[in-house]
């Protein structure tokens, strides 16, 4: 059985605690590993009660997601809005990044969509990429994901939609693991950087992005001189 560090956890709210002792073990363990018996257990519950309040280990971990993720993205849409009343396009563009990146900082309270552990959790259940965490996440995110892509590209016109989606997938890793490791920043830098000033991180974060979506687009050779994997021209005909 997995424990959550070596204990049962018990709080007056068992659904309460049904959901910690949840977010705590899939963040370390993933949700494949993870059970309904574990949960309960570290909550200090029966598995009934899981049952009960959740239905299924998927009904569980779609509420942590939407506890933490709806007033994030309130969040991100409210900034969103603001920053396309921008009129500058560079201002606005990176007003647009700092809408996006802002709100993942803004609390460390787990319910305000803040808060390392969730992060962690967010990380973990991408890297997996079962079914259900797959539908989950796009559940959660897609929408607001869209909105974010589609005001990039309204102030980056000349740069494909296509790329824009690879760029922002960036900012998402990179938002990921700043928030999950910010020791590594102060350890590369020797101590000259402090990866836990939640202010410069974001700042760096905010730039970087800024400049790579500002980046040219990638040039592709014409399709008709691409050619098949055997070495031939992909529009020859049989020899």
């Amino acid at each position: 059985m997995i424990k959550l560090d070596g204990k049962k956890m018990r709080k007056p709210n068992m659904r309460e605690a049904i959901l910690a002792a949840a977010e705590e073990l899939f963040s370390t363990n993933g949700f494949n590993a993870v059970s309904v018996r574990d949960i309960a257990q570290a909550a200090g519950a029966n598995p009934g009660s899981v049952t009960y309040h959740f239905k299924t280990k998927d009904g569980l971990l779609l509420e942590i997601y939407q506890r933490h993720c709806v007033p994030m993205n309130l969040r991100r849409s409210e900034l969103l809005e603001a920053a396309k009343r921008v009129r500058d396009l560079k201002d606005r563009l990176e007003a647009i990044v700092r809408a996006y990146v802002l709100p993942a900082f803004s609390s460390g309270s787990d319910l305000a969509g803040g808060g390392a552990r969730f992060t962690r959790l967010r990380a973990i259940m991408s890297a997996e990429g079962n079914d259900v965490t797959r539908r989950i996440i796009a559940q959660t995110f897609d929408d607001t994901s869209h909105a974010f892509i589609d005001a990039i590209h309204e102030s980056l016109p000349h740069v494909p939609r296509t790329e824009i989606v690879w760029r922002s997938h960036f900012l998402l890793g990179a938002l990921y693991y700043t928030l999950v490791t910010p020791e590594r920043v102060s350890r590369l830098s020797r101590g000259e950087a402090d990866g836990a000033d939640a202010g410069e991180a974001i700042e760096q974060l905010v730039q970087s992005t800024v400049a790579s979506l500002q980046a040219p687009p990638l040039e592709r050779p014409a399709p008709a001189r691409r050619r098949s994997a055997a070495g031939a021209p992909a529009n020859a005909g049989p020899a």
